[in-house]
This record gives structure tokens, C-alpha cells and sequence, in this order.
């Protein structure tokens, strides 16, 4: 048993394309709960407690755009109350910003983990060989967010420890801010430079593109794979056929829980989105048992 960011990386991507498309066209209730329930969950076993802070702010950021959507969007039938010289709050209007504050919730939390598990060279793995120009240019404009992030830190660590940090006035602080900025422009020029010489030195570009990588695709990967795919087949199908139709405004109608499509659509929403979740806290169960026995 594996890890689910061990598997091979065609499984993470197929898994993440089913996940975050499904997640965003998915408005019913129970739909948008499976996709918020396990992002979360899947997000904790892969950051632990560090996940708690983030999530939370999410949520907390979401009831506030669930709460004011009424004020912008006032379709609906039931009137919770009038503002503004008779303006509706209405309920339809409520639920649909509640609707969409889940949906939005879910798919931050499906990329936040898509993050930690698509790597650069699991990327590269996957189109290096379909288009390896623009994986190689994508990978590369990726990598350079954060490293301009450290790199600013960096550099203004460096210019407060001899006293020309970012304070005292706004004058100052626009300063040191442009000189840090400037620092930055520099650095990033002279590493594009380095970069392309050494591309350069190594023949890139003057011939047939080769790719080394360390994932193997076995037995395991393999079933995996069908899994997803067959639970992702499924699901569209079902999704197709009205599973998760559902209307918020100006009437509210939302599909029925005794549908068939519905049911068996949720049950491989379900049977899909809880897999790495599963992985890894059967990993994380053997890793446990495993050093007790030391």
C-alpha cells in the first residue's frame, strides 16, 4: 500500500480532473457537501493540524460571500426580510450564495492539495513527451512563484539587518520597497541569462527530446487507474442524466434523492473523491503498526 502522491502520476491527474471539474459544475447540496467533506478531509491527511487554520478561514470567507449574495442577487419566492426601502433578502438567493461559497470552498482545497501533490516533474512526466516545449516553459513559469517569494523575503531580511527595512515613513517605505523590487528585476534577469546559457551548453533544442523519470506504471497503478476512470465515466453519466440538476433562483428546485441516477451517481461521486483520503490513512495506519513492532 501506497501513498496516494506515490502512485503514478497519471493517476493523480486523472483523479484531480474528475474532482476539480465535477467539483465546479456540481451544484446540487449532497454533491457540493461529498466534494467539501472530502477536500477537507484529504487536505488534513496530506498538511495535518496545519491544515486547520487555512481551512477554517476558507469557510469563514465563504459564509461572508454566502451572507451577501441576497444583497446583490435578490431573486426568489420566500422574502426573509426587506432592506434599503423594500429590497428582498430572499431564501432562494441565500441558498444559491451558500451553494456557491461551498463550491468555491471545495475547489480551493482540491488545488491546494493538487499543489503538494502534481510536482513539477510529475508535470513534465505526464506532457514531456506530448508537448515538451510548453511543459518544460509551463513547469519553469510555476517554479518561479516561489522562488520569487523567497527571494523577496531574502532580500528584505537582508536590508533589515543593516537598517534599511521596510519602516518609518511612506516615503522610506516606497524606497526600500522599489529598491527591493529593483534587487528582484536583477536577480531574475541574471538567472534567465544562467539558465539559458546552460540550456544552451547542453544541447537543448538541437535535437529529438529525451525524458528520464523514476515512476513505474505496476499492476496496482494500473487497477487504480481503471477504478477512477470507470468511477468518473459513471459519475458524468449520471451527471448528464440529471443527478445533480438543480435550480436556486428565482424558483428553487433541487433533483430528488430518490432518483436512480442520483443515487447511483452519488455513490461513485462518493467511491471516487474518498480514495486518496483511504490511501493514505491506510498508509499511515501500516507506518504506525509497523514502528510499534520496532
Amino acid at each position: 500500500m501506497k501513498r496516494f502522491s506515490e502512485y503514478n502520476p497519471i493517476i493523480n491527474f486523472m483523479f484531480y480532473i474528475g474532482a476539480i471539474l465535477f467539483g465546479m459544475f456540481f451544484v446540487h447540496p449532497v454533491f457540493l457537501f461529498v466534494s467539501l467533506a472530502f477536500a477537507i478531509t484529504f487536505h488534513v491527511t496530506i498538511k495535518g493540524r496545519e491544515s486547520f487554520r487555512f481551512i477554517t478561514g476558507l469557510i469563514m470567507f465563504a459564509c461572508f460571500l454566502a451572507a451577501i449574495n441576497p444583497l446583490i442577487n435578490s431573486r426568489g419566492e420566500k422574502v426573509l426580510f426587506t432592506y434599503f426601502g423594500g429590497r428582498p433578502y430572499t431564501m432562494e438567493a441565500l441558498l444559491y450564495g451558500f451553494a456557491i461559497s461551498m463550491m468555491f470552498v471545495a475547489v480551493i482545497i482540491w488545488f491546494s492539495t493538487y499543489n503538494r501533490i502534481m510536482t513539477s516533474d510529475k508535470f513534465l512526466y505526464i506532457f514531456g513527451r506530448i508537448a515538451p516545449s510548453s511543459s518544460t516553459v509551463l513547469t519553469m513559469t510555476l517554479r518561479f512563484v516561489p522562488n520569487y517569494k523567497n527571494k523577496i523575503i531574502q532580500l528584505s531580511n537582508s536590508r533589515s539587518s543593516i537598517g534599511l527595512g521596510i519602516s518609518g515613513d511612506k516615503k522610506q517605505k516606497i524606497e526600500n520597497a522599489l529598491m527591493i523590487i529593483s534587487s528582484l528585476i536583477t536577480w531574475a534577469f541574471e538567472g534567465g541569462i544562467v539558465t539559458a546559457d546552460s540550456m544552451k551548453s547542453r544541447g537543448h533544442g538541437t535535437g529529438e527530446r529525451t525524458a528520464f523519470a523514476l515512476y513505474s506504471f505496476e499492476a496496482k497503478d494500473k487497477a487504480l487507474l481503471i477504478l477512477i476512470i470507470v468511477l468518473e465515466l459513471i459519475t458524468l453519466i449520471c451527471g448528464i442524466k440529471g443527478a445533480a440538476e438543480t435550480e436556486y433562483t428565482p424558483k428553487l428546485h433541487i433533483q430528488s434523492t430518490n432518483s436512480g441516477y442520483f443515487v447511483v451517481g452519488i455513490i461513485a461521486y462518493t467511491l471516487l473523491l474518498v480514495i486518496p483520503t483511504i490511501l493514505n490513512i491506510m498508509e499511515e495506519i501500516r507506518w504506525r503498526v509497523s514502528r510499534s513492532r520496532i
